[in-house]
């Protein structure tokens, strides 16, 4: 008898998701359009810390409209992390900027602070600060280097849900933070994303942006004072969003304790790392992560083949960005290079049980030669 195919994540959905989802799906029409992405724009902010939120499509929309509201463009770089996913890239790139790949911590996988000052030029104009799988960048470090050179700070907090940086939520820290709320995120609304910022003057322009270039407080009917977009997140996402806002202490909490017990589980093995989570930080642990040190001589094709064969979903570790065809390859950064050839992100979703973990640890253990 085979074994039930273990999925590497799923959202955690209950009645009352169901219930807000099916009222907005009733009755969230004609005055009542707005009043779920209101109320979750309100309460995001809120819960976040910042100022401002503004519910869209998708992280990739919530990026895109910023730095079009910061009229980063054609002539401007912009520095991240080549251990990314293309999603926090195509908005530079669909700006008309110039994407700047530097090298990551070997502990966080994070930006390298050292590396971000390095590739600073006359040209660079923002610094993107992506929090990996949940873990923090040194935002402290990334903020003295912005504020020293002019330049904004960016956090992509699109897989840091839960994540808290010397007390203050991920996302919150940065000029701006963007969110992903797709169905693989610990907190979800099918697909979706949000913006956040307590700048006054940025949330404006992003908001008139996000309404095809109508500005708010404008009388007359379907006047554009420019062209914008039209990234926004409909009523009934945002209706699962406010259920899942509700919930949100309760999934993160659940996503640590399922990272602890892989933490626990693998405590033995020392050639066997996983997600920091450094003094004066809270990890939300979206995607526990194994890194395989590399005198094991594990490799991502074995860890494919293994969990392929118990039936275990399993995701491989980001390629670098440099490294896929629209870019140009940039092998100096070393540990980008090499962290995706040893890893594996492990499942996760909430429901996960103590004996599923069980079988994941062990098809990871079974590809390190001690072990055996």
């Amino acid at each position: 008898m085979s074994q039930t195919r273990i999925l590497y994540t799923k959202p955690s959905i209950t009645e009352r998701e169901i219930t807000y989802a099916t009222d907005a799906a009733a009755h969230g029409w004609g005055e009542r359009c707005y009043d779920y992405i209101n109320r979750f724009e309100r309460d995001f902010a809120n819960w976040i810390g910042a100022t401002h939120a503004i519910a869209t499509s998708s992280c990739t929309g919530a990026m895109h409209m910023a730095l079009a509201a910061l009229e980063i463009g054609e002539g401007d770089e912009v520095i991240l992390a080549d251990t990314n996913w293309i999603a926090t890239v195509a908005p530079i790139v669909h700006v008309g900027a110039t994407p700047v790949f530097v090298d990551v911590l070997a502990q966080s996988w994070c930006l390298d602070p050292v590396k971000v000052e390095a590739a600073i030029t006359p040209r660079t104009r923002a610094i993107v600060a992506t929090h990996i799988y949940g873990n923090l960048c040194d935002l402290d470090a990334l903020a003295v280097i912005a504020e020293r050179h002019g330049l904004v700070l960016i956090e992509d907090a699109a897989e840091a849900i839960g994540s808290v940086y010397h007390g203050r939520r991920a996302g919150s820290v940065g000029r701006f933070g963007v969110f992903s709320f797709h169905g693989t995120k610990t907190m979800t609304t099918g697909e979706g994303g949000m913006f956040v910022t307590s700048d006054p003057d940025l949330y404006e322009r992003v908001l008139t942006l996000s309404n095809h270039g109508r500005k708010r407080g404008e009388t007359r009917q379907f006047w554009p004072a420019e062209i914008g977009f039209k990234y926004k997140m409909s009523n009934v996402q945002a209706a699962i969003g406010c259920a899942q806002l509700e919930r949100i202490d309760e999934l993160v909490a659940r996503k640590r304790e399922v990272f602890h017990q892989y933490q626990a589980a693998l405590r033995a093995w020392p050639q066997i790392s996983m997600n920091p989570e450094p003094a004066g930080t809270l990890n939300g642990y979206w995607m526990p992560t194994a890194i395989f040190e590399p005198a094991t001589g594990v490799t991502r094709e074995q860890l494919q083949a293994a969990f392929g064969r118990e039936q275990i979903d399993a995701r491989v570790f980001f390629s670098p960005l440099s490294s896929t065809p629209p870019f140009a390859a940039v092998p100096q950064n070393q540990l980008a290079f090499d962290l995706p050839s040893r890893a594996i992100n492990l499942p996760s979703y909430h429901d996960l049980t103590p004996e599923q973990i069980e079988r994941v640890v062990a098809c990871l253990l079974s590809v390190l030669p001690e072990a055996r």
